[in-house]
């Protein structure tokens, strides 16, 4: 720190050093002596460096930048006042010291007043122009940490979002294919392997598949397929499920756990009617968007379909996919039907 200011100092000091050499050559004329116009230079120094430090540390960092313009012209004025009547000051001074008086031994160039001022303000005007560029980069760098923070703090909000909204769909899967194990554990049937391997599997998507940003569509795919047919154990008779699916790109992504949930809510919340549950699935996919459709047989008293598992869809998708999704919830007493229709998001 003490380094630096030493550094500060000497750099001041040598732009000073600068200023004079300016004004001695600037004033200099062949009638009058190096020597003459070094004193009269060296007599405006003091009010150059007053000004400009008033301007460049006072004024403009304490009401320009902080948009006190009012009391800005107020204070530049006064600065401007006191600065000309030292200015002044100054010139005589000097006059009386270099020429005693004597009209015709002046250096012709210091008879100009106007042109004295324009060499003493210009120095100023050029050093508060720095001085204002110097705080606006300052401003600037502080303004763009300030929106990289903010950007980095809204995407672990977001993160943290979607990782809370991931624990609440996953308990449902768990809970009713658990459920659906016990019985078939009580029954020591033979179809218990084969629900422990496909639980398996879904749990791998649950806990480790799912922390991926995005999967392979066919991925999404397999594990509906999986949990259908656990569901088509635990229904045995009473479910009717088709599931039609296009010719699908194996490059096709999309986020995991977001179809699947759609499908956990038909079964969970749809009526057996006559016998029977009715599921009907329909997939396709291209290169630029994804449509999902799902129907279920439901009861006209059914209004448990808009449960925890559609809210927290619909809040991963206005995260994930804003602006490029149209969801359609339809109620429509005997047939509950979601259709999803998603642009497919390059990650390239």
């Amino acid at each position: 720190m003490i380094l630096k200011k030493i550094g500060q100092v000497l750099l001041h000091l040598l732009f000073w050093v600068g200023v004079l050499f300016f004004y001695t050559n600037f004033f200099e004329v062949e009638k009058a002596t190096y020597e003459d116009t070094l004193t009269f230079s060296l007599f405006l120094m003091p009010i150059t460096i007053a000004t400009t430090y008033v301007a460049t540390y006072k004024l403009i960092p304490d009401y320009l930048v902080t948009k006190q313009y009012w009391r800005f012209a107020l204070y530049s004025g006064y600065t401007l006042i006191i600065s000309l009547y030292l200015l002044f000051v100054s010139i005589f001074f000097s006059l009386i010291y270099i020429s005693h008086f004597e009209y015709a031994v002046m250096n012709p160039l210091t008879k100009n007043v106007i042109f004295i001022m324009t060499a003493v303000y210009l120095i100023v005007i050029i050093m508060s122009a720095f001085k204002l560029l110097k705080l606006n980069l300052k401003q600037a760098t502080i303004t763009n940490k300030l929106e990289t923070k903010i950007l980095d703090t809204q995407l672990k909000l977001k993160e943290q979002e979607l990782n809370y909204l991931k624990m609440q769909i996953h308990p449902h899967f768990l809970f009713n294919t658990l459920n659906t194990m016990y019985g078939f554990a009580l029954k020591k049937a033979d179809q218990t392997p084969d629900m422990i391997l496909k639980l398996s599997n879904l749990l791998d998507y649950l806990l480790y598949q799912s922390e991926k940003p995005f999967v392979l569509l066919s991925e999404e795919i397999a594990h509906i397929k999986d949990y259908i047919a656990l569901e088509k154990m635990r229904f045995n008779d009473t479910l009717h499920v088709e599931f039609n699916i296009d010719a699908i790109d194996e490059s096709i992504t999309i986020a995991p756990m977001l179809l699947l949930p759609f499908v956990e809510n038909s079964f969970k919340h749809g009526t057996i009617i006559d016998g029977e549950l009715k599921i009907d699935i329909q997939l396709t996919a291209n290169s630029n968007s994804i449509d999902f459709s799902i129907q279920n047989s439901n009861s006209e008293n059914n209004n448990l379909q808009q449960g925890i598992g559609l809210d927290n869809i619909k809040k991963r998708l206005e995260l994930l996919y804003v602006n490029q999704y149209d969801l359609d919830i339809t109620n429509q007493g005997a047939i509950f039907s979601v259709q999803l229709h998603l642009k497919t998001v390059n990650h390239d």
